[in-house]
């Protein structure tokens, strides 16, 4: 069973409470959706893999450590687009990769409308990126479109999820560990995440 993260840090908790309060505007929510990104990097590659590399300082050579594999980051659009500057600002020889997954509003059961990836997905470590876990079916859909192009080593990196979309995920991708700045309480019967922050979309582009 995948391990599932729930950062505990001052100064993520400091972010999640703006970026949850309604009275934010577009620009404050964007900028904060970001930097909780730049700082939910540190642990999501805390067990990325190095490699030794030699290297010649102004004094003498020394050996260094580099990551061994490439880094993908792979937003599910539109939110997850959000996230994406504040970790390759950390991360910035990552390259990016986008799935585009719409929510039936009837069924709430995702389906597939755009998909594009770097060449070598499959050797690189790919970091899938939402800021809402709540069914996890759109969460599930992109995991499943990569491990098609053959990645195995994957994560799975959000703000804000819940009970459901938690279980979920584990039960259809057992291997894929969970991130997440705050864990919820539930759905609702419009499939939002209570308490939540609403739709996160809407509130990153201005949009309604």
């Amino acid at each position: 069973m995948s391990k599932v993260v729930v950062f505990s840090h001052p100064l993520i908790d400091h972010k999640m409470a703006k970026i949850r309060d309604k009275a934010t505007d577009t620009k404050q929510f964007r900028e904060t959706v970001s930097e909780i990104g730049m700082l939910v990097t540190y642990e999501i590659t805390r067990d990325f893999e190095t490699i030794p590399k030699i290297v010649e300082t102004p004094i003498t050579t020394t050996t260094a450590h580099v990551l061994k594999k490439p880094v993908v980051i792979v937003p599910i659009l539109r939110a997850g687009l959000g996230m994406v500057e504040g970790i390759h600002n950390i991360i910035p020889s990552a390259r990016i990769g986008h799935v585009g997954v719409y929510r039936d509003e009837e069924t709430l059961e995702p389906h597939e409308y755009f998909a594009k990836f770097p060449a070598d997905i499959a050797d690189s470590a790919v970091l899938i990126v939402d800021p809402m876990l709540a069914t996890g079916g759109s969460a599930s859909a992109a995991i499943t479109m990569v491990k098609r192009r053959g990645a195995t080593d994957i994560r799975f990196v959000g703000l804000v999820g819940c009970p459901e979309g938690v279980k979920r995920l584990q039960n259809e991708h057992p291997d894929v560990d969970i991130y997440l700045a705050a864990m919820d309480e539930r759905l609702n019967e419009k499939g939002y995440i209570v308490p939540g922050l609403g739709d996160c979309g809407d509130r990153l582009f201005g949009t309604k």
